[in-house]
C-alpha cells in the first residue's frame, strides 16, 4: 500500500493529520511509510489533483474525495466530521474506513 500526505506550507494542520494517519496505520497493522508531498504552486496543485492541505492519498487515490466542484489549489482543506462539524483534518473513522478499503 502506498500512502501519501500532500500538504501546503500555508496550512498548519498537516502535522496533526500526519499523526492521526500514522496512528491509524499502526492500529490497523498496515506496514506503510507515509510519503510527504509538499505542494508549492497552483500548477503543481492541478498536476497533483490537490484539493487542499492536508490531502491523503492511498494507492494514488484521494482517501476521502470531495463531493465535487472543488478546485485544485493552494488552500487549507476542510473536512466534515460524522458529527456534522467542520474540521481541518479528516474524521478518524472515515480515514480508518479508507485504509481498510485499500487493504
Amino acid at each position: 500500500m502506498t500512502v501519501e500526505l500532500l500538504w501546503w506550507d500555508g496550512c498548519p494542520s498537516y502535522s496533526e493529520a500526519l499523526d492521526q494517519l500514522n496512528q491509524i496505520l499502526r492500529e490497523e497493522g498496515v506496514d506503510a511509510e507515509v510519503e510527504l508531498v509538499e505542494v508549492a504552486s497552483d500548477e503543481q496543485a492541478r498536476r497533483e489533483r490537490f484539493f487542499g492541505s492536508p490531502t491523503i492519498r492511498i494507492n494514488g487515490e484521494d482517501a476521502l474525495p470531495p463531493d465535487g466542484g472543488e478546485p485544485y489549489s493552494l488552500t487549507c482543506r476542510v473536512y466534515l466530521t460524522r458529527a456534522g462539524r467542520v474540521s481541518a483534518i479528516p474524521d478518524p473513522d472515515d480515514l480508518r474506513e479508507a485504509v481498510r478499503r485499500a487493504e
